[in-house]
């Protein structure tokens, strides 16, 4: 019984979803998965295009749709994925756009190093 239960536990958590655009994340050797229902997902690709959950858009668009989410739930996670060539000034926008809203749980997206290895 315990194996069943602990077969489905690990299943489960491989089961996480973000809804964001496909980026080559960067890799840190302290990055952990880290899930919540509720989040909000920011993604800018190497062309500087930025990207609330899936669908893209403009940093003025970018500060209304996060201070409503801010007006919904002060506490929801924001992670930020960008693509391993984006500039870095891109990004800051995207991280002082959320944090000009007043979100204070930002967290940015990489692969953990363990598995940016290839497998032999």
């Amino acid at each position: 019984m315990f194996f069943l239960l602990a077969s489905f536990m690990m299943v489960s958590l491989t089961m996480t979803r973000q809804q964001t655009i496909k980026v080559n994340l960067p890799v840190a050797s302290s990055a952990k998965s880290d899930f919540t229902p509720d989040m909000i997902n920011l993604a800018v690709n190497a062309t500087g295009d930025v990207f609330f959950d899936k669908t893209p858009v403009m940093l003025p668009e970018l500060d209304r749709k996060l201070g409503e989410r801010f007006g919904k739930d002060p506490a929801t996670p924001v992670y930020i994925s960008a693509d391993v060539n984006t500039r870095y000034s891109d990004l800051v926008k995207v991280l002082d756009a959320a944090k000009r809203v007043g979100f204070t749980k930002v967290a940015f997206n990489v692969k953990p190093a363990n598995a940016a290895k290839p497998a032999p």
